[in-house]
Parts: structure tokens; C-alpha cells; sequence
């Protein structure tokens, strides 16, 4: 069976830009998709912190490379503004056989948005396994 994780999240970050007329997505630098294993083009939810708002959209790298940039593009302008706090989080698909393994991660970062900590999570799947083992 598959079921849908967290695969990695970038903990409240803060907005650098909001662009309500460049076509869509979330705007990323380098340094942080790298940290919580993001590709171009992948879907992440956003969860902003300030007002509640929570959206899913893509991932495009920061064409200027700028360390600490996190803009929001497109409709989602309306809802996430600058200096806003935001959680972004990516999810994946893993089967049970995979799940002793997989390690969610989690970026923290300071008020500039550089990294100042990369958590690889222990999720303590083994007890629920051994229950899901038991239960079949």
C-alpha cells in the first residue's frame, strides 16, 4: 500500500516578494530547494503563518540566485503577502515496505531565510509497522 507523507518542509520562512502578475508558483533560491529536496516544477503546500491562508502551487528556482528568496507568484499574491511567515511543505508517496527507512526533512531557517539547521526526522514508523504487520 501507498500512503502520502511530509517529505521535507521549510519552517517558517519569510516572504521576500509577492508578484501578482508573473504567471504562477512559489519562487525558491537554490540554497533552500536543495536543503528540503525540491525540484523545479514540484508541487508544495504553503501555509502561511500571519493569516491562516494556505494554497498548493509549484516550485521554480530564483532566476537571480538571490540567497533567501521566497516569492509568491501569480493568484497567490493575493493571499500570502511580503514579510509574511510561511511553512512550505512537500509531500511523497511511499510504500510500507519503504517506510523503516524514510526520513522526512526539515529546514529551519533564521529571519533572512538561511539555514541555520537541516533535521533529518526519526518518524518511529518500526512500532507502527510491527502493528500493521500484526493486524493482517
Amino acid at each position: 500500500m501507498f500512503r502520502h507523507f511530509c517529505k521535507s518542509k521549510i519552517h517558517r520562512a519569510k516572504v521576500t516578494g509577492a508578484d501578482l502578475n508573473y504567471i504562477g508558483s512559489i519562487t525558491l533560491c537554490t540554497d533552500l530547494m536543495k536543503a528540503a529536496d525540491l525540484m523545479p516544477y514540484e508541487k508544495v503546500q504553503v501555509v502561511d503563518i500571519t493569516n491562516g491562508a494556505r494554497l498548493e502551487t509549484y516550485v521554480i528556482p530564483s532566476p537571480n540566485g538571490a540567497s533567501g528568496d521566497i516569492c509568491l507568484n501569480g493568484a497567490a499574491a493575493r493571499l500570502i503577502s511580503k514579510d509574511d511567515l510561511v511553512i512550505i511543505i512537500s509531500y511523497c508517496m511511499i510504500d510500507d515496505k519503504e517506510l523503516a527507512s524514510f526520513k522526512p526533512k526539515v529546514v529551519f531557517v533564521n529571519e533572512d531565510n538561511a539555514i541555520i539547521e537541516l533535521r533529518e526526522e526519526e518518524p518511529g514508523f518500526t512500532t507502527h509497522l510491527e502493528l500493521i504487520s500484526n493486524s493482517k
